[in-house]
């Protein structure tokens, strides 16, 4: 028999406690998984960039800006490029079917976010070929099941000078995004369009977004467009996009805290579980142990297995754990932006290790110190 053998043997002599055991291992890991994706995707700011820039209303995000002011930004010296956009949202048939959409000019979001977007020269000219035309996420198309070439009416917020409420756009494309953390559930509208069959608030947008040249701190750009409209009539507030879906999520909760909380209070109580069933499980093997030792097993050779154990109860535990996350990730609708990304397995990984050796360090410490004659005493 090898070391190996020995080791799963051992793991699985109490096939109920150790079933039990893998199992309450599986949902700390699923919980973990699934707290992760949600903090790595789209619906959390792990993934968002520390170099795009957004500028907004500094007295309020849903107040809006003047677009004269593209100008002015993009004279600066340490700009690449700017765009803007103006956010529209409405519901497509049913009120609780919300979809949100984005003004631009076309070839203006191509140079400041066209490469996180996936926004591609065919995808940018056939949003050009008429004012209807919308470019669709490929969340937001999936969720939908729309398709290219598809007719849709938004009922939106947004009034027209008509008086109605009621936009029809033409989908000419989909955009991919540039991974599967990118933000996809909405779509882009032409700014032109909008803003001539609007009611209200024409020739005005809602953020400029503005990508800083190479080798420029975002920080210090930012704090220089601020300058150029302090004391106006609309100040700005220029943050990265991931400063603004922080402070985005922080308005309902502090997401990372939360998630820290429910993280840690499931691995404490799996760690607190585990110790005690692998001392209960040492001190029922104690002769065994005493055994070993004669047999001229080494104090060094009996940790080893018994870390072993716990690192296999919790890998095959976690590993199932984790698999369920997955498939969950994958089952559940894009528009909650679950994302199990190669960095959420990593960790797990990590996490799972530690927690394995963690778990068998008192066992194994106490079968270490185990005394010949006291283990020979349990019989």
């Amino acid at each position: 028999m090898t070391f190996f053998q020995l080791m799963r043997r051992n793991a699985w002599r109490k096939r109920l406690r150790a079933i039990l055991l893998m199992f309450s291992v599986g949902i700390a890991f699923l919980i973990y998984g699934l707290t992760a994706s949600f903090v790595s995707g789209s619906q959390g700011a792990a993934g968002a960039s520390d170099n795009l820039l957004g500028v907004f209303n500094k007295s309020g995000r849903g107040l809006p800006l003047p677009i004269a002011y593209l100008n002015r930004i993009a004279a600066q010296r340490d700009v690449a490029a700017v765009a803007y956009t103006a956010r529209m949202r409405g519901f497509v048939e049913v009120e609780k079917n919300i979809v949100a959409v984005s003004a631009v000019d076309p070839q203006a979001i191509a140079a400041a976010n066209g490469a996180e977007l996936g926004l591609t020269p065919e995808l940018i000219a056939a949003l050009e070929e008429g004012g209807d035309r919308v470019l669709v996420g490929r969340a937001l198309a999936e969720a939908q099941g729309w398709s290219v070439g598809q007719r849709i009416g938004l009922t939106s917020q947004l009034l027209k000078a008509d008086g109605s409420r009621n936009w029809s756009f033409t989908i000419a494309g989909i955009f991919e995004g540039a991974d599967a953390g990118t933000d996809t559930y909405f779509m882009l509208a032409r700014y032109d369009m909008v803003n001539a069959a609007r009611a209200r608030d024409r020739d005005t947008v809602d953020a400029f977004v503005v990508r800083p040249r190479d080798g420029i701190a975002s920080g210090v750009l930012a704090a220089r467009i601020d300058a150029l409209f302090a004391n106006s009539a609309a100040e700005t507030r220029t943050q990265t996009e991931k400063q603004f879906l922080e402070a985005f999520l922080r308005q309902f909760a502090d997401v990372g805290l939360i998630v820290s909380l429910v993280v840690g209070a499931a691995f404490v109580t799996i760690l607190m579980i585990s110790v005690n069933t692998m001392l209960f499980a040492i001190r029922e093997r104690r002769f065994e142990i005493g055994v070993m030792k004669v047999l001229g097993f080494s104090s060094g050779r009996i940790v080893v297995l018994i870390l072993g154990e716990t690192l296999f109860i919790f890998a095959i535990g976690g590993a199932g754990g984790l698999v369920l996350a997955k498939l969950a990730t994958l089952s559940i609708g894009p528009e909650f932006g679950l994302v199990f990304s190669g960095e959420v397995l990593l960790k797990s990984v990590a996490i799972i290790a530690g927690l394995g050796l963690l778990t068998g360090l008192l066992p194994a410490a106490n079968a270490m110190c185990l005394p010949i004659v006291n283990a020979f005493k349990t019989r």
